[in-house]
């Protein structure tokens, strides 16, 4: 684990997780949907393209993929054929390592956590329909693609912003710790006034992990004494 910033971290009293790439394993199965997609166009789904649109939600994804290659289609038709191509795949995808042991210590250790996914609905159940019993112990799931709530998505602070207002004390943004795995996600805790930990991609380069205030591998391997929660014994 490397720590970035040298300041003394706020005691936080509320996490709130993203979904894809944090909780569940399911970047490289959107990676596989979308090249799938684009392959019928003959262009490619690159590494800077999935750069740009990690984390966030669907229609501003369509709306980025469409103008960058130059797509001779509408943004409507590119989310009805990505959303064909994900209720192919991503019912096969899996919890991530460490997710269920961070999770379930911290439930166990009566700190509140929630899901801020950009998914939309629809979205979200399709991959955690084998993961029910997972998510039920979470209180609340805001669903961003989807949501008239979030109004801009990552890396604006409208999801982050809204899912601390839903905990039971809406405590205040800066008692929250965002986990994250996108540069946006990172960006959008940041906004928040939120402290964030970053679990990247090895291919996120340098510059864009600096903004977190913690980088780790694995989610169980964050030293959650930083932020004042109660540690792994």
């Amino acid at each position: 684990m490397s720590r970035l910033n040298q300041m003394k971290f706020r005691k936080v009293t509320h996490v709130i997780f993203d979904m894809d790439g944090v909780l569940l394993d399911t970047e490289d199965l959107y990676s596989k949907a979308f090249q799938n997609i684009l392959s019928q166009y003959g262009k490619n789904f690159d590494w800077p393209l999935k750069l740009e649109i990690m984390g966030r939600i669907g229609r501003d994804i369509a709306k980025y993929i469409i103008d960058k290659l130059n797509l001779p289609i509408t943004e409507d038709e590119w989310l009805e054929m990505s959303q064909k191509e994900l209720e192919k795949i991503m019912p096969q995808c899996e919890v991530t390592p460490g997710a269920k042991k961070l999770v379930t210590h911290l439930h166990e250790n009566n700190i509140p956590i929630a899901v801020a996914t950009s998914s939309g609905a629809d979205s979200f159940k399709i991959k955690s329909e084998r993961h029910k019993e997972f998510f039920k112990i979470f209180s609340h799931i805001i669903c961003g693609g989807t949501d008239p709530n979030v109004k801009n998505g990552k890396p604006a602070p409208d999801i982050f912003l809204h899912c601390a207002s839903l905990f039971p004390n809406a405590p205040n943004p800066n008692s929250c710790l965002v986990f994250e795995d996108s540069p946006n996600g990172v960006t959008a805790a940041v906004k928040a006034g939120m402290h964030c930990v970053m679990i990247p991609d090895e291919n996120v380069p340098e510059d864009l992990r600096k903004d977190a205030d913690v980088i780790v591998k694995s989610l169980d391997e964050t030293d959650l004494s930083l932020f004042g929660l109660p540690p792994f014994k």
